[in-house]
């Protein structure tokens, strides 16, 4: 499988503006005439797509004069679902993007369980969608079954690879964004004990866990911190649980990588400044602060999934699909990182993330990721 990143390709659309990524290549179009229905909390738990988790994708620029009309773009969420305030919400946002600036039409599947995956895939095959996204780790084997099945459907991939000359893989070096958490964590502790709660145990979550610990030891070895894994992506009374008892334990800042479950992390965190406690949350996967506010987020490791998703679908709608290609993006890509603002981060502390920012980035420091 040939590796190709997106700095390296000519650029066909003016996307992805802060990536400052391309992917070019050559694909079939296809064309297709299905709508889509609008998301909201009465829709059913299956489908749904138009109307929105509130924000829009940042940075992602417009596809300008690619025309989708007639063109069908399909998305499965894992079981975290399209509302996960996380990398679901990301993928679905940029997708509705693309939507508008095209015309292309959207719809997404929501997957309640891990069965659940192959056959909502197949669904958009079936229904000759242009591109069918499967968003996270966990479709792997079902992404791998039905490119197997389906030759000539075009798909792409989050967080894992599968080569397949019909799959376009998308990874994120989670561990570099997570060491630049890890540095305002360690030097803005008081209490020397950091939580960090991850949602199962899979080696893109372990990533965001190793690269974490690394930052905090960089910066502060005085500091412990303490990982708590509650075995899913959609249970957010499971977070509030494994929060809880990190800052029983003396943890005044808890970074979570836990999709829809890292939602109760912020509940757990909000009843306890209510009562009076300073904690802290460190996000994941968007900026976080802008669902629960500053006075809770104290910053988040930024993944541009929708970035990512926006420009591999206007390419392909464009007739530049890559099957067979995987792109890595991590800090020197612009794939992960901290947001633009951070009100709740010193000064100081951001010059010295910024310092090791650019260490890693020129190979100075080599993030573990396990």
């Amino acid at each position: 499988m040939k590796k190709k990143s997106l700095k390296s390709a000519g650029l066909i659309l003016s996307v992805v503006t802060s990536l400052g990524l391309v992917l070019s290549g050559c694909g079939n179009n296809g064309s297709n005439n299905n709508g889509a229905a609008s998301p909201s909390a009465s829709a059913p738990a299956s489908e749904s797509a138009s109307a929105s988790p509130s924000a829009s994708p940042s940075d992602s620029g417009s596809a300008g004069t690619v025309d989708g009309k007639g063109k069908k773009i399909g998305m499965v969420t894992d079981t975290g679902g399209v509302n996960d305030k996380s990398f679901n919400q990301q993928a679905w946002e940029a997708l509705q993007k693309v939507a508008a600036d095209t015309g292309a039409e959207e719809k997404y599947l929501e997957s309640k369980k891990d069965a659940d995956y192959q056959p909502n895939l197949n669904q958009f095959v079936k229904d000759g969608y242009e591109l069918t996204w499967g968003i996270g780790f966990l479709f792997d084997e079902a992404m791998k079954t039905v490119a197997e099945q389906n030759p000539d459907a075009k798909l792409a991939l989050i967080d894992s690879t599968v080569d397949m000359p019909n799959v376009q893989s998308v990874l994120f070096k989670e561990h570099e964004g997570s060491y630049l958490v890890g540095v305002v964590a360690g030097l803005m502790t008081e209490t020397n004990k950091i939580g960090f709660v991850g949602g199962m145990e899979l080696p893109v979550i372990k990533k965001f866990e190793a690269g974490f610990k690394a930052g905090v030891a960089a910066v502060n070895p005085d500091a412990v911190v303490t990982s708590n894994y509650v075995g899913d992506f959609s249970k957010p009374d499971l977070g509030k649980l494994a929060a809880a008892t990190l800052y029983d334990g003396g943890a005044d800042i808890v970074f979570h990588a836990a999709g829809g479950s890292g939602n109760g992390v912020f509940t757990e965190a909000k009843d306890r400044q209510s009562a009076g406690q300073k904690v802290w949350v460190i996000g994941v996967d968007k900026d976080q602060a802008l669902e629960f506010g500053n006075e809770i987020t104290l910053t988040s490791m930024m993944k541009k999934v929708d970035e990512a998703v926006y420009k591999v679908t206007a390419d392909t709608l464009a007739g530049n699909f890559q099957g067979g290609t995987t792109t890595e993006l991590g800090l020197a890509e612009g794939g992960v990182g901290l947001p633009n603002e951070n009100p709740n981060v010193p000064q100081d502390v951001l010059d010295k993330v910024e310092e090791y920012k650019q260490k890693i980035i020129s190979g100075e420091i080599t993030v573990p990721t396990e």
